[in-house]
């Protein structure tokens, strides 16, 4: 698969997180050639022709998100989503840490296509070295002429501004981003109307993530014909991984889409570590639906993990092994949305509270078994009423692990404490991640 290797294909190289370095291994070449080859309209054509779609989560086509701007509407913005929050995901630190010139030449072909003369980079606030990191990129690349006025003589203008925020979850939604971004607090505004029509100091906006941005350079020099090609009809290109959990070797791991899960978890993760047995999996972070063993041979495409009744999401797959208690794992999940809630809707601040009391309620082995029967009523009165999607996605995970695996959970009902072996462990496991 080393042919497929787009994004990681040269990280581990000296120098790779200095321009000059960069530059060594075909850096900008893509900025140079967008300017060269394409008009902003051809260019954004290239990418809808690529297939390219969201890797932040919702993987809507990035092409079909571009021509949602208002033909001339000025000014307007591009903002890069790096607040990277989603338990168990950290692909986009990775990408930074070891390639950060090729998400800034990323930025700047987007900026160039959507006719963009600001644009933003909003990282996650823990990600702190990350930050610092961009900046020295962000002034390096100006000092080359690749940002600022008239870039590569090309008459195309563009600032760079690199944005930390303040380690708000619910910043990753593109709207409370946006919020943060003009220096109110962080919360989801109503849509619509969406950002590409009324975004950032209400002007049109994209709002894209590091790992969608970092692909364009390769679709500029290779086309997005080429790009279609690899991966599925509807799933194209590479994606990259971040595994966790019970496994031998955690990282992250560019795969071709369109290959088996197993594959992913067996030959680049090294398998379940010390030979236990598979247990289950989150294929997409930690708000997204259980699946089971028997869901490992699913392609890494979108819209076959949909129908198995999962999402790819934001790219993190947690694999947990034969002793994991599900209920602890769903307790801790729960517990980390409640308090990410930023608290603008009823449903999703009372929701997620009561969620949580009765979740540590049940792996106490305190709760009875009505208390139990009321846990579908919590999470039907949240998903789907909430104002943005945290409410929804609070209730996903242990929702499907309460199906799939109810005898467990009824087993906790009046046990006195956490019946399954590994609780503790598992408890490590997730509050870690």
């Amino acid at each position: 698969m080393a042919e497929y290797k787009l994004l990681t294909q040269h990280i581990g190289a000296d120098g790779l997180q200095t321009r000059a370095g960069y530059e060594r291994l075909g850096g900008y070449q893509g900025l140079r050639e967008v300017f060269r080859r394409f008009t902003p309209e051809q260019f954004i054509e290239q990418v809808k022709l690529s297939g390219l779609r969201g890797r932040g989560g919702a993987g809507f086509p990035t092409g079909t998100k571009w021509s949602f701007l208002p033909k001339d509407v000025f000014p307007r913005y591009l903002c890069c989503n790096a607040d990277e929050s989603e338990p168990a995901c950290f692909k986009d630190r990775y990408l930074i840490d070891e390639n950060p010139h090729q998400l800034i030449e990323g930025v700047l072909i987007a900026a160039y296509a959507l006719q963009v003369h600001h644009a933003f980079i909003y990282i996650r606030g823990e990600y702190h070295d990350q930050r610092l990191l961009l900046e020295r990129c962000v002034e390096e690349a100006g000092g080359a002429g690749y940002i600022g006025r008239n870039i590569l003589g090309s008459g195309f203008d563009c600032e760079v501004i690199v944005h930390g925020g303040a380690g708000a979850y619910i910043c990753g939604e593109e709207t409370a981003l946006i919020d943060s971004l003009e220096g109110y607090r962080g919360q989801p505004r109503l849509k619509p109307p969406f950002p590409a029509l009324k975004g950032l100091y209400g002007k049109p906006t994209v709002v894209n993530n590091v790992e969608t941005l970092s692909n364009l350079p390769h679709i500029v020099l290779r086309g997005g014909d080429w790009f279609k090609g690899i991966g599925t009809e509807r799933s194209t290109g590479t994606r990259v991984w971040c595994v966790s959990g019970h496994i031998e070797r955690p990282g992250c791991y560019e795969m071709e889409n369109g290959r088996p899960i197993r594959e992913l978890l067996e030959e680049e993760a090294g398998g379940v570590w010390q030979g236990r047995r598979l247990k289950a999996f989150q294929p997409g972070g930690g708000s997204m639906q259980v699946l089971l063993p028997e869901h490992l041979d699913l392609p890494l495409d979108m819209d076959a993990v949909m129908k198995a009744g999962s999402s790819l999401g934001a790219g993190a797959m947690m694999f947990m092994d034969e002793t994991t208690c599900m209920v602890n794992v769903s307790m801790r999940l729960v517990d980390f949305y409640h308090h990410e809630s930023c608290g603008k809707c009823v449903p999703c601040r009372e929701g997620t509270y009561f969620e949580s009391d009765l979740m540590h309620r049940l792996e106490a082995g305190t709760c009875k078994p009505e208390e139990l029967a009321t846990l579908s009523d919590i999470c039907d009165n949240m998903n789907g009423k909430c104002f943005c999607p945290l409410g929804d996605t609070a209730t996903w995970f242990v929702m499907s692990a309460y199906q799939a695996f109810r005898e467990e959970f009824e087993a906790h009902c009046g046990a006195g404490g956490c019946p399954v072996r590994g609780g503790a462990r598992t408890a490590a496991l997730v509050g870690a991640s």
